[in-house]
């Protein structure tokens, strides 16, 4: 553990219980193990008032690259560093480094971007105020204010895309919408929550992981491995004893890659009246793989109907975005 506050190492051994069907480390378990890192660090960062303490609570993966995968037996390394502090939440990069104990190599397998919100642990529903953090030039300091107002308008424009039912699909042809969508029901447990009795922010994005993931393999039938993870908003916390239906649905098909819309709807059973809501979305990308673990053609999407033809240029464009995003982050470390 590094000894600067604002950034931490966490390590752990993978086991083949963290494993998919393919044997490679699951993508929902590498992105839990970042999630712990942001946690820790944040709720490290924030308790310097010994009379209120709080909990650093997820409301945000601005984005989850994944770059190579993880094998059974290496050593995850989980770095996380506060790159930005705002009145009351923190901007945390976190790197994951596979490390192979038998021979020492190591390699960069994972990169993400999290925003954490410091809620007090006497009162649920009180944000505490975030210690500020020192840059090392005013530059640095700007940039970072710059992607807090461009996040806080994304979220925004998301809030209200995302709250439309989504219903049971029908029997449909291969390669539609319908045919690949997919849900999962889970009741919430004392072992997924934080001190708060809330779902911890990994767990969740565990299960939406194992749902896109089988959205993709249904698709493609065929390998796929987890690419990246896109604007994943948590917008309201989920409750011990709430009962969560995460739902997946294609957007758009590229020629390698699978873009998955999804949405976690949570419901409170112990109450006079069930209430349902809209708690956390984001989009999934996904990478269609051969027989030699190489990333091959997808089957194209059968778009039937002007809502799904909707959703697939929205995800057109983010696609065309997020590519030319990563040219010019080429562009600039060839410089």
């Amino acid at each position: 553990m590094s000894e600067d506050a604002s950034s931490l190492q966490l390590r752990r051994i993978m086991r083949p219980d963290d494993a998919n069907i393919m044997g490679n480390i699951h993508g929902g378990t590498i992105l839990k193990i970042i999630e712990e890192a942001g946690c820790v660090v944040c709720t490290r960062h924030c308790n310097f008032d010994d009379e209120e303490h709080c909990l650093a609570a997820l409301v945000r993966v601005e984005k989850a690259e994944f770059l190579c995968p993880v094998f059974i037996g290496e050593v995850a390394h989980a770095c996380a560093e506060i790159i930005f502090t705002s009145e009351h939440s923190l901007e945390v990069q976190v790197k994951v480094i596979a490390e192979n104990i038998l021979t020492g190599t190591k390699r960069l397998v994972n990169k993400a971007v999290l925003w954490y919100v410091p809620i007090s642990l006497q009162n649920i529903d009180k944000i505490m105020n975030v210690p500020l953090i020192q840059y090392s030039s005013a530059e640095l300091e700007e940039e970072g204010r710059k992607r807090y107002e461009a996040q806080k308008v994304r979220r925004l424009e998301t809030k209200t895309a995302v709250e439309d039912v989504v219903a049971d699909p029908p029997i449909s042809e291969p390669h539609t919408v319908g045919a690949s969508q997919s849900n999962l029901v889970q009741l919430i447990g004392p072992g997924d929550c934080s001190l708060h009795d809330f779902a911890n922010g990994g767990v969740i994005m565990k299960l939406m992981d194992e749902v896109a993931g089988i959205v993709a393999a249904r698709h493609c039938n065929t390998k796929i491995v987890t690419g990246s993870v896109q604007e994943l908003n948590f917008r309201r916390k989920i409750k011990k004893g709430s009962v969560v239906t995460v739902s997946g649905r294609l957007t758009f098909v590229s020629t390698c890659s699978l873009e998955i819309e999804v949405l976690v709807d949570a419901t409170i059973l112990m109450e006079a009246k069930e209430v349902k809501y809209r708690a956390a979305s984001g989009f999934f990308i996904y990478i269609c793989l051969g027989k030699d673990n190489k990333p091959q053609p997808a089957p194209p999407l059968k778009v039937q109907g002007e809502e799904e033809q909707r959703r697939f240029e929205e995800g057109k464009a983010r696609y065309q975005l997020n590519k030319a995003r990563r040219e010019a982050e080429k562009q600039k470390l060839h410089k």
